[in-house]
């Protein structure tokens, strides 16, 4: 491992990096590494072996979702992120550990998911956000009965013979198409845990652990056709499903967030790795001003950046977004320095959110 200094708040002042570090932090692509060469083989209590792998085993395109949570440009230094977090993020990466990040709203915790994803070159990132009434099946698969029923009655009344697969009525979830087989792990962000009923997070473990799932109405099938496809989460995807069971082979990269509204089992705490995302510096903030080429010229930046830090400290925390809503009304010709119109909608901007907002 190399030397490096620790710096005030946990942060590198020195320019070398720990040599088993493979995430950084920046969402800077790693165009010189192959992941799945780079990362070492999991603990023999994390070895899954689903399958088959596809034919076509390269990471889906991202759809444009990466440029406008971080931004088209990389602005953000190596020595400006949190080692702490560089730290647990990589262990996540080794252990094949599932991530649960903590923090206020609006710190950028959903964010890590994209700047994991664009860094290492996964691809496009599957969400799936939770409500109170989201269930484990919900994110793992849907299955169309009524769809096929309809489909067999229209077969009847045409007097068609042919039967439509029984694939074409299931579609994977975002976490569900998370574990399919690949060489390269998935980014699955499960986005506000805390909103779910207390059951999810217990339900989860057996996915978390096991790996793998089965689709109930392709298992019962399975005698007559081993292999179906199905539809996937992603944008025109299908995947083949063996058996009528899902199982991965590169565990997913699933980073999960709570904005701290409650606590989780302490079952489902053991097998994950926890991190608190702090609240953004002025660097991190000054960077992801940057990154959206808002304020090319920094005419306005240094001073908005001040202002949202004293206004978010004053009010216990704002969304870092805001930022970007007033840098770019102020490069949209809005802001005029100690004008009382454009305080005023400083003041509409930068109101404190409810937690729940």
């Amino acid at each position: 491992m190399s030397v490096r200094e620790r710096g005030e708040g946990g942060r590198r002042t020195g320019v070398d990096a720990p040599d088993w570090w493979i995430y950084r932090g920046t969402g800077r692509e790693i165009h010189d590494i192959d992941l799945a060469e780079l990362l070492p083989p999991p603990p023999p209590w994390r070895d899954f072996q689903g399958g088959p792998l596809p034919e076509n085993d390269v990471p889906r395109k991202d759809d444009g979702e990466a440029d406008r949570r971080l931004g088209p440009e990389i602005n953000l230094a190596e020595s400006d992120v949190d080692e702490h977090e560089l730290d647990v993020v990589n262990a996540a990466l080794y252990l094949r550990r599932p991530l649960l990040l903590t923090g206020k709203p609006g710190v950028g915790k959903s964010s890590l998911a994209w700047r994991v994803a664009r860094e290492l070159r996964l691809g496009r990132v599957l969400r799936w956000s939770i409500t109170s009434r989201t269930t484990l099946n919900s994110g793992l698969f849907d299955y169309d009965a009524i769809g096929r029923v309809q489909a067999a009655a229209g077969r009847a009344q045409s007097g068609s013979s042919e039967e439509t697969s029984i694939g074409e009525f299931v579609r994977l979830g975002p976490l569900g198409t998370a574990f399919l087989p690949g060489k390269l792990p998935r980014v699955v962000l499960i986005d506000e845990l805390d909103k779910s009923e207390s059951d999810l997070p217990n339900d989860l473990l057996s996915i978390f652990e096991d790996g793998e799932f089965v689709i109930p109405e392709l298992a019962r099938v399975r005698n007559q056709t081993r292999e179906v496809t199905v539809h996937t989460n992603d944008p025109n995807g299908t995947a083949t499903v063996v058996d009528g069971r899902v199982g991965c082979r590169a565990f997913p990269i699933v980073v999960m967030t709570s904005n701290g509204e409650r606590e989780f089992p302490p079952a489902f705490l053991r097998r994950v790795l926890q991190l608190e995302i702090k609240d953004p510096t002025v660097e991190q903030l000054a960077a992801m001003v940057a990154n959206h080429l808002l304020d090319a010229k920094g005419e306005h930046r240094e001073r908005l950046v001040r202002e949202f830090i004293e206004k978010s400290r004053a009010e216990g925390g704002l969304p870092a977004d805001r930022l970007l809503d007033a840098v770019y009304l102020a490069t949209s010709g809005a802001y005029q320095p100690d004008d009382a119109a454009w305080q005023r909608l400083l003041d509409a901007l930068w109101r404190r959110l409810n937690v729940d907002q």
